[in-house]
């Protein structure tokens, strides 16, 4: 018998052994991410023995007592129940620690514990690793490069490109209200936003609200940020293979695509303009660069450039964070003051009193409207455009009431839940301006719309700015009243989202 015959008799034995290894090992390695698995689990519940929390499975956590975009109105049961903080269990091996209490809140935010990466990694495929992700010395560079772009000198003429973009805005509201029937404003705000972004930082020359790109951008970003949280709570999307192979994966992939070609068009006009002698000339002698004239002239420590990649994950961040959270908090605004008329009315009568019937608004006057922005406070307090951050802490912690976490746990700063904390806010749900009056006493980490500590938000004045800048310029021409079919429900998302759409009645005033 020829060689060839006799290893086609063996092959079929040799598959055998081979199948019977392969099950072996297979086998062995199940055994060995089982007691991995009941290892750490273990670790977590003597780690957080100090903190009590609602019995939970063993496989998926707490997940069945959360209706799907029921979660805040659940989280807020759980404040009332368990002090300062709590577990949440999201899957078997997988907890993070709620915590709502302003002295737990200032002993997190004053420390320097990384973002958490297993929440966070989930979006470098869409912003890249840009100053929201970064964590340790290059996140320094980056925060202490960008710094300069909110310098005020720069912020000042700001408010003119901003009061712009709002009217552009209302007047399409306007041209709408003839239709007699209530608006939907997230989406008209978020155009508003991103053209005021657009201009600001990016010295964009044309209108985005009327360009069709900006509503598929628009969109990408609402997917992204209702796909990614989705993500974040179930256990088997956590691998990126089998993410990329699911429908939601494909989506998510399709949405970064259209995220990142309008970004690119943003750093490709700019870089062509650079190449003109005449533009370079006109950019070098401005007084203060912008967000992008900085990127692209930047120098890291060594002298280098900022890479493509780096570039690019610096403008997706500040494109989504720069309009999404301002649209969100603009949003949240118009409707508290649609549902309280008095308080809508004093914000208006005391716009009137300083612009008059449609004057300019100017840097000066943002800090001459104090009930307006006491208003405003109050509606960031109910509605914060971020509801939660997280950090995974790098060192052990102890917490004023003696309460301890070891090294490694992810906590999750519940910015929403804090807010409507009754321990922290009398009367939490009830909307009441005076909670922020000048001479109000209040804790230091009790509001926290921006987060707060070394890693708050670097936009926070532009957004301030322009909160201001829209509700003032929107109180001058129309009187909002709330939809009473269609009350805004919030749902927890990247960014605070109305499951509903937030629709308002409008009518223009003499």
């Amino acid at each position: 018998m020829s060689i060839s015959a006799l290893s086609l008799i063996r092959f079929p034995g040799s598959v055998s052994g081979l199948l019977q290894v392969a099950s072996l090992l297979g086998l062995l390695l199940l055994l060995f991410k089982a007691a991995q698995f009941y290892l750490h689990r273990q670790w977590l519940l003597r780690a957080l023995q100090q903190f009590p929390c609602p019995p939970s499975h063993w496989f998926f956590g707490h997940k069945q007592q959360f209706q799907k975009d029921r979660e805040l109105e659940r989280l807020l049961k759980w404040v009332k129940e368990f002090p300062s903080a709590c577990p949440r269990w999201l899957w078997g091996s997988k907890v993070t620690v709620l915590l709502y209490d302003p002295d737990y809140m200032k002993v997190i935010l004053g420390r320097s514990d990384p973002k958490s990466h297993g929440v966070y990694r989930l979006l470098s495929p869409w912003i890249g690793y840009g100053l929201l992700l970064l964590n340790g010395k290059t996140w320094f560079q980056h925060r202490r490069m960008l710094t300069p772009a909110f310098h005020y000198d720069i912020l000042k003429p700001y408010v003119a490109v901003m009061a712009n973009s709002v009217q552009v805005m209302l007047d399409k509201w306007e041209r709408l209200i003839s239709q007699d029937s209530p608006v939907e404003i997230f989406q008209h705000v978020s155009l508003m936003t991103l053209d005021s972004i657009m201009k600001c930082a990016f010295s964009h020359q044309s209108c985005t609200q009327f360009n069709r790109n900006s509503h598929s951008y628009i969109q990408a970003i609402g997917e992204l940020n209702n796909l990614t949280f989705s993500r974040v709570r179930n256990v088997f999307h956590q691998n990126d293979t089998v993410y990329s192979l699911s429908s939601s994966g494909r989506l998510f992939k399709q949405a970064c695509k259209l995220a990142h070609e309008h970004t690119d068009e943003v750093i490709q006009q700019r870089k062509s303009q650079l190449q003109d002698e005449n533009e370079l000339e006109k950019i070098k002698k401005k007084r203060r660069l912008d967000f992008l004239d900085i990127l692209l002239f930047a120098k890291m420590e060594d002298g280098n450039s900022l890479s493509n990649k780096d570039l690019r994950a610096e403008v997706d961040t500040f494109m989504f964070e720069g309009h999404d959270t301002t649209a969100s908090g603009i949003s949240w605004i118009l409707y508290a003051l649609a549902a309280h008329p008095k308080h809508q009315q004093k914000c208006r009568e005391e716009v009137q009193s300083l612009l008059g019937n449609g004057a300019s608004i100017t840097w000066e006057h943002l800090d001459q409207m104090p009930y307006t922005t006491m208003c405003i406070k109050e509606a960031l307090r109910l509605y914060p455009p971020v509801p939660n951050v997280s950090r995974e802490l790098s060192e052990p912690v102890t917490f004023p009431d003696g309460r301890s976490l070891p090294k490694g746990m992810t906590v999750s700063l519940s910015i929403y839940t804090l807010h409507h904390n009754p321990k922290v806010w009398p009367n939490p749900e009830v909307y009441d301006p005076s909670r922020f009056a000048p001479d109000s006493a209040r804790h230091s980490h009790s509001f926290l719309p921006f987060s707060g500590g070394s890693r708050n938000c670097i936009g926070k004045q532009f957004a301030m700015n322009e909160l201001k800048v829209a509700v003032a310029l929107t109180l001058l021409r129309f009187e909002l009243l709330p939809d009473p079919t269609r009350i805004p429900v919030p749902v927890a998302r990247l960014v605070l989202k109305s499951k509903n759409g937030i629709y308002l009645h409008l009518r223009k005033l003499k």
